[in-house]
C-alpha cells in the first residue's frame, strides 16, 4: 500500500512540476492540478535561502555578472518561494537563490517572486530540476540532490528518474560519483575533471592519484578507461586463476548458450566441481534488461 502511494506521489509530482516549469502540455481534466500559486513583489529581506538547496557553490564571477545586469533590467524572471515554515511574513526560496543574490548585490529592495504551496520533498524535487535544467549543479551536488530525495523521502532510483525526467542509468551513474575519495571528488567540484573522467576513475584502485594525473597531463576520458582496462601486475595469488581459466569444449559451449540466453558475455570457470560464473554488462542499460530476464526488479 504504502509503495503503491509513494508511486502514485511520483507521478502526481513528476506532472505537477513539468507543468510549473513549463516544460509539459496542459493538464486535463483527468491530471493533477499543479500547485496554486501567486505572483507578485516582495521585500529583498523577507526572502531567505533553502539550507537543503542542492546547490552549495555559486561563482562570484557570475553572481556580478547577474548583478550587473539585475541593475539595468532588474529581475525578469520571479523567484520560485513558498511561505516559510514557521514564519508567516517570510519566504524560503526553492528556485532562484542566484538571482536573489545578485538583487542584493546590485542594491534591490523588491524582487518579483512566485509563492506556490510545496512540501519539504516537492521544494527539493523542484529546486534539483530547475538547477539541473540550467545546468547550475555540479555532479557532485546533483548526485547529493537525489541522494537526498532516496533517504528523506523513500524514493527508489526508478522514481527520481521519472521525477526528473531522466534515465535510471543516469541516475544510478551520477550516484556513483558519491563514492569517490576526497581528492577527486574536489577536483570533480572545482570542474578540473568531468564526470566522464569521474565515472572511470572508479574502476580505478588509487583515483586521487590518476585524477592528480588527468590535471597534470591533460587526460582524456578515454585515456582513464584504458588505464582502467590494463591488466594488473601478476600476484601470487593469482597463480590459481591459471587452472579456472582452463575451458574446455563443453565448458565454451555452455558459456556460448548462457551468453545467447542471457544476452550479455558469461564466463564459467571451474576446478573440478568448484567454479565460478562471471556475467559481463557494458552498461546500466544492458543491466537493466539482463534483471528483467532474469525476474530481477529493479529500482
Amino acid at each position: 500500500m504504502a509503495e503503491h502511494a509513494r508511486a502514485h506521489d511520483s507521478k502526481r509530482l513528476g506532472r505537477g512540476l513539468a507543468a510549473l516549469l513549463g516544460s509539459a502540455p496542459e493538464p486535463t481534466a483527468a491530471a493533477d492540478p499543479p500547485p496554486r500559486s501567486s505572483q507578485r513583489k516582495a521585500p529583498i529581506a523577507f526572502l531567505r535561502a533553502n539550507p537543503r538547496n542542492p546547490r552549495k557553490n555559486f561563482n562570484e564571477g557570475e553572481i556580478e555578472d547577474l548583478a550587473a545586469s539585475v541593475r539595468e533590467r532588474g529581475v525578469i524572471q520571479p523567484i520560485l518561494v513558498r511561505t516559510a515554515p514557521g514564519a508567516a511574513d517570510a519566504f524560503e526560496i526553492i528556485a532562484g537563490e542566484r538571482r536573489w543574490r545578485a538583487a542584493q548585490r546590485a542594491g534591490l529592495h523588491e524582487v518579483p517572486i512566485i509563492v506556490i504551496e510545496a512540501s519539504d520533498k516537492d521544494a527539493l524535487a523542484i529546486a534539483i530540476i530547475e538547477n539541473v535544467q540550467r545546468a547550475d549543479l555540479n555532479p557532485l551536488e546533483e548526485a547529493t540532490g537525489y541522494l537526498q530525495l532516496m533517504e528523506e523521502h523513500g524514493y527508489s532510483q526508478a522514481e527520481v528518474a521519472h521525477i526528473l525526467g531522466k534515465s535510471r542509468s543516469h541516475i544510478a551513474n551520477t550516484l556513483r560519483l558519491l563514492n569517490l575519495p576526497n581528492e577527486a571528488r574536489a577536483l570533480l567540484a572545482s570542474g578540473d575533471i568531468t564526470a566522464g573522467h569521474a565515472r572511470a576513475l572508479l574502476a580505478l584502485p588509487d583515483p586521487d592519484a590518476v585524477a592528480r594525473r588527468i590535471v597534470a597531463e591533460g587526460l582524456t576520458v578515454r585515456d582513464v578507461e584504458r588505464l582502467s582496462q590494463a591488466p594488473a601486475a601478476p600476484t601470487e595469488k593469482a597463480a590459481p586463476k591459471k587452472l579456472l581459466d582452463k575451458a574446455d569444449a563443453d565448458t565454451r559451449a555452455l558459456e556460448k548458450r548462457l551468453s545467447l540466453a542471457l544476452g550479455v558475455k558469461v564466463a564459467v570457470r571451474h576446478d573440478g566441481e568448484r567454479g565460478e560464473l562471471k556475467i559481463a554488462f557494458a552498461n546500466f542499460e544492458q543491466l537493466d534488461d539482463l534483471c528483467r530476464r532474469l525476474g530481477v526488479a529493479v529500482g
